[in-house]
């Protein structure tokens, strides 16, 4: 066959295809019209999940009556005119050809009034016939209507689901633009029923109001700004972790996009504390310079190219690690100082971020056995307490001795976690703070500790070696004996560098005579075994870089308090004091809760009390 050139219609339908999938894929094209000609309040209106009709209005700068059948016409667009300006897009619409190719699929009404104009002019077309231009009656804006979607194009009609499936769809596409321009009033309708309005507003209330008040309380601010970048949003905490990826956006200059990279650095700042197969909740924009990334990748605009991404994965990654590392109870909202250059700038409520005002250093305080039994010779090494659990002289567990006696004392504010009051089967440790109860398991918690303790200590070298009075030998197969000579015999100090020292004694048996310090309560035998394994399945350079943070997990757990063990009121406060301290304490090292916190609302109704 010879070769021919294709209708311009043709041309236009087949462009649809990529570009209009569905309902919600021309919503969100004409959405981003709409923000890019400066509107400040968009009416969206849908007829049976958008299929019927795709109805939005908004007061926008307008389009000029010689105008109107170029914006029906493929390639023409008034937000691009030369490879530069291709190379350093700043608007959401660029290509021109989003509108062509809904107009090529539907009958189109498009009607529009600039503020120097006397009256609006509209414009109607179905599919490939335009007809002429005549007056309208319009406020300053734009309307347009998609009525008939793909009814010249029945077997892409075919491939359309139900009217609830398509609304959901819109309905999505819909909250993801109203979350990325909290200065822009949305409202949407369906089927003549109002279901959603957002007035102007701050982020922080649009997020709340899009996506629940649960994921703002539950969520940490995130405002990082280095080498031209900037990171800023909110991010939930590993305990608001979701079975689907559906509370994710990612706005690249205000483009929602999907990335590879970003979903990698983001997935890498949560890997330690998010609980196996769950996934993470945020809303993050990140802003650089235009040219810095290439957003003409695919037509439907959701993907882009950054010219560095290294640099871009390692920022989003520190950004969000610091962000998530927040110490239990202490705030890392922004200031209106600290918050940039970005209009929408954070306001933070005090109901939603408590101040951690102080902190004091319980091991001083409180009696040395603790500290002996849970943390090793960390503890002060003072006898003056020795053999008298009863003696400290912190005011702050006087008062807990007393289950807050005095609940007006200016220092329980300081102290998110509270104090401790009792402990239930050896597993958890309850205490009272402003809110309520706190509900702590002691294991989990004592065991992101140690961990976090492990992990300074190594990325400092600073893993102390305890040597053990009496070597604790133990019978060893040919494997394990084949990893310790290994360690020896290579030089890499991998052993070393974990605070252990390990010596073959015979073919068949192995000595243990120094092992961490933060861990020399640990079974010697077991800790050692654990770690041989490790490094003989992983190597030692993997173990201590890429598998680092699972090896360290392995030590910290054998570290860690265990079940069944009674904890004086002492060091349960210490414990709380510990974790309020510590980075990521909210989450163990497999990403499971150590702690809730029950409010005295939710007890009275459990006691129906004011009923």
């Amino acid at each position: 066959m010879r070769i021919q050139r294709l209708p311009d219609q043709l041309i236009s339908q087949i462009a649809a295809g990529e570009v209009v999938e569905r309902p919600a894929s021309a919503l969100k094209e004409l959405l981003e019209n709409s923000l890019d000609a400066g509107s400040t309040d968009i009416q969206v209106s849908l007829l049976q999940g958008g299929i019927k009709q795709l109805r939005v209005l908004d007061n926008g700068a307008g389009v000029a009556k010689e105008d109107l059948e170029l914006a029906l016409t493929r390639h023409a667009t008034s937000k691009i005119a030369s490879l530069e300006d291709l190379e350093a897009v700043a608007s959401l619409g660029f290509r021109g050809e989003a509108l062509a190719s809904i107009a090529s699929i539907s009958r189109t009404q498009l009607m529009s009034r600039q503020a120097a104009s006397k009256h609006a002019w509209r414009i109607i077309s179905e599919g490939s016939e335009i007809y002429p231009i005549e007056p309208g009656a319009l406020d300053v804006g734009t309307i347009i209507e998609v009525t008939d979607l793909y009814f010249n194009t029945p077997a892409r009609r075919k491939f359309l689901k139900t009217e609830a499936t398509e609304f959901g769809h819109c309905e999505k596409a819909f909250e993801c633009i109203a979350l990325s321009r909290p200065d822009v009033a949305f409202m949407l309708q369906h089927n003549g029923k109002a279901l959603s309005r957002f007035a102007i507003s701050s982020p922080s209330k649009r997020f709340s109001e899009v996506l629940g008040a649960e994921f703002t309380a539950e969520s940490v601010e995130v405002n990082e700004v280095a080498a031209g970048l900037r990171l800023w949003g909110m991010a939930a905490k590993p305990t608001f972790s979701r079975h689907s990826r559906d509370t994710q956006y990612v706005y690249v200059n205000g483009r929602f996009v999907r990335d590879k990279l970003i979903a990698h650095a983001i997935r890498q700042a949560y890997q330690d504390v998010l609980h196996h197969d769950r996934h993470p909740a945020f809303v993050l924009f990140i802003e650089l310079d235009p040219n810095l990334v290439d957003v003409n990748v695919h037509p439907s605009k959701t993907e882009v190219r950054f010219r560095d991404g290294q640099a871009i994965h390692r920022f989003i990654f520190h950004a969000l690690h610091k962000a998530l590392a927040t110490p239990t109870g202490v705030s890392n909202a922004v200031t209106a100082g600290q918050a940039g250059h970005n209009p929408f700038a954070y306001q933070p409520t005090n109901n939603l971020y408590p101040t951690f005002q102080s902190q004091i250093n319980l091991s001083a305080n409180e009696s040395s056995s603790f500290y002996q039994t849970m943390f090793g010779s960390n503890g002060p090494s003072s006898n003056a307490n020795a053999g008298n659990e009863r003696q400290f002289t912190s005011p702050y567990a006087f008062a807990a001795e007393n289950q807050f006696a005095n609940q007006s004392q200016d220092n329980a504010s300081d102290f998110p976690l509270g104090f401790a009051v009792a402990q239930i089967h050896g597993i958890y440790v309850l205490a009272q703070n402003a809110p309520g109860l706190v509900v702590v398991d002691m294991h989990a918690a004592h065991e992101r500790i140690m961990y976090e303790k492990l992990k300074n200590a190594l990325d400092n070298k600073s893993v102390a070696m305890q040597p053990l009075l009496i070597p604790v030998s133990f019978n060893a197969d040919k494997l394990e004996i084949a990893t310790v000579q290994e360690a020896l015999a290579s030089n890499d100090a991998s052993l070393q560098q974990l605070g252990f020292d390990i010596a073959v004694l015979s073919p068949t048996t192995l000595a243990v005579r120094a092992v961490p310090t933060m861990l020399q309560n640990a079974d010697a035998v077991t800790l050692a075994r654990d770690v041989l394994r490790d490094l003989r399945e992983y190597g030692a350079s993997r173990a201590l870089t890429e598998r680092r943070n699972e090896l360290l997990g392995t030590m910290a757990c054998h570290a860690a308090v265990r079940a069944n063990r009674s904890l004086t009121i002492p060091e349960m406060n210490a414990l709380l004091r510990d974790m309020e301290a510590t980075e990521r304490s909210g989450q163990c090292n497999h990403g499971r809760p150590t702690w809730f916190q029950v409010s005295m609302s939710d007890l009275d109704k459990m006691f129906m009390r004011g009923k």
